[in-house]
């Protein structure tokens, strides 16, 4: 399962969100069918340790700074399994940039996944989050993501044998101040699956949808 609640990039480092939230996907990336779940908001930075669901996935580890507005580090990331079916762990590396374009915050993201059941294969992400607006409590952002996996990987999901690109993904997110410690979060994602995945037979549709709404606690 992936975790896709998103938190703007204008809240502080410091601020710690926990809540919880509901999501409405596709049973499966290819998937012809949706399902509703519930799922977790979290936001934490430590030093060195985080944990979040603000890059897509549900995943902690250690991150390091490397430069000021540079962090590397390690993360255990939850992985949906193949076909919604057994789920499992991902254990990987990161490098993180923010920075801005004018007053824009942008945040880049390259992430590596190898799954712990190595008959799942890996996967590389690079992501892009950009804020676009904050005012009166209101940040609205969006995003782009582009996924990579290997021939394990791609075999185990979809019984094709592919290495290279996966999808490739963009999405709106946005938060609202309800008080001063609640925040309303919430996100859409369209996802397209790349032209090798999509020949596979368990693909009834190569374009899926991702919703999600939730509410968080700040600390």
């Amino acid at each position: 399962m992936v975790f896709a609640l998103l938190v703007p990039l204008s809240l502080q480092a410091q601020d710690i969100l926990l809540g919880a939230g509901a999501r409405n996907r596709p049973v499966y990336d290819g998937s012809g069918e949706q399902t509703t779940d519930l799922i977790p908001v979290v936001r934490y930075y430590g030093t060195p340790w985080f944990a979040r669901t603000t890059q897509g996935i549900l995943e902690g580890g250690a991150r390091f700074a490397l430069n000021p507005g540079l962090d590397g580090g390690v993360q255990l990331a939850y992985e949906q399994g193949p076909r919604d079916d057994d789920p499992g762990a991902s254990l990987g590396l990161h490098i993180e940039l923010d920075t801005k374009i004018g007053a824009a915050p942008l945040n880049l993201l390259a992430r590596t996944r190898t799954h712990l059941d190595s008959d799942r294969g890996s996967q590389a992400d690079v992501r892009a989050t950009l804020g676009l607006y904050a005012s009166r409590g209101l940040q609205l952002g969006v995003f782009g993501q582009g996924t990579w996996a290997n021939e394990k990987h791609t075999e185990a999901y979809y019984g094709v044998r592919h290495a290279g690109l996966l999808f490739t993904s963009v999405g709106v997110l946005g938060s609202y101040d309800l008080a001063r410690r609640w925040v309303a979060v919430a996100s859409a994602e369209l996802r397209r699956l790349a032209s090798e995945p999509s020949r596979s037979a368990f693909v009834q549709d190569r374009t899926n949808y991702y919703f999600s709404a939730g509410l968080a606690y700040r600390f």
